[in-house]
């Protein structure tokens, strides 16, 4: 199992503020009240109070298990089929030497044909999990699945009970309608944040003034969802070149003068984010 993904984001340490001092986190036997190595650390389960059994990395190698040495494909099912919730980290699928090549092309040429993926069973940091494997390339990825009973009831949300008009309703899907893409490519789908990050961390060493902050949203303020609605699906079909007209909205959703400072302000923030996004 090679990783799939790569993590770009910053990572930041913890220091001691008043010399900048490096703060560690150490290793501490509670018998003992000394700080131990690594190699003189190693698993424990604890039964009953203070009754410890010790697991060791050779103990989980030899679970008797056929997952334990192996991925065990249990089924092949349509992808659809499975619920995206439960798909975690995905890793690709080396075959282990000459002997492993001709079953993992079978397999993936197999997987090619069918149009299925398939749900397998493996152990990776002792314990059993579920897995997913597919096809990206001429590569077979592995993802780690949650059980079932790892997902929480969706039933534990409490949604809001508000009532939705089909006006509003027809200016959300031609709002989709407007943002549809083919793929998840573009300037929009970069990761802004870490750049804005970088940015604070290159004037602060610098000795710069920080980068502007963006102007914070009108706490309070009542939300006008028509035309909120109309704005997005103007803005999105501009940054197309498309046609900007859209229906115009009913008298009784258009803003009051009194209200029309605040509707500049508004769409002057929108457009701000998305040059930021940009």
């Amino acid at each position: 199992m090679a990783s799939a993904t790569e993590n770009h984001s910053i990572q930041f340490h913890q220091y001691h503020l008043e010399d900048m001092g490096r703060v560690r986190v150490r290793k501490v036997c509670d018998l003992e009240d000394r700080e131990i190595p690594q190699s003189e650390i190693g698993k424990g389960y604890e039964y009953a109070k203070d009754q410890v059994v010790a697991i060791s990395e050779e103990d989980l190698r030899e679970l008797p298990l056929p997952t334990a040495k192996a991925i065990e494909i249990q089924a092949f099912v349509p992808l659809e089929s499975i619920d995206p919730i439960r798909i975690a980290e995905g890793y690709y699928l080396v075959p282990d030497g000459q002997v492993a090549a001709k079953p993992y092309k079978l397999l993936r040429q197999a997987l090619d044909r069918s149009s299925k993926v398939a749900v397998a069973k493996y152990a990776w940091s002792g314990r059993e999990r579920l897995g997913l494997l597919r096809l990206r390339g001429d590569a077979i990825v592995l993802h780690a699945m949650r059980w079932p009973d790892e997902v929480r009831d969706p039933a534990a949300v409490d949604p809001p009970n508000e009532t939705v008009s089909e006006e509003e309703l027809e200016h959300a899907l031609a709002l989709i309608d407007s943002m549809t893409q083919d793929d998840l490519e573009g300037l929009e789908f970069t990761d802004t944040y870490t750049d804005a990050i970088a940015k604070i961390i290159e004037a602060k060493r610098d000795e710069k003034p920080l980068p502007d902050a963006p102007e914070p949203e009108q706490p309070g303020k009542v939300l006008d969802l028509m035309a909120a609605l109309n704005e997005s699906v103007q803005q999105a079909k501009a940054s197309r070149g498309e046609d900007a007209d859209v229906h115009e909205l009913p008298k009784t959703a258009k803003k009051q003068p009194a209200k029309k400072t605040a509707a500049k302000k508004s769409t002057k923030k929108t457009v701000a984010r998305r040059s930021r996004s940009a």
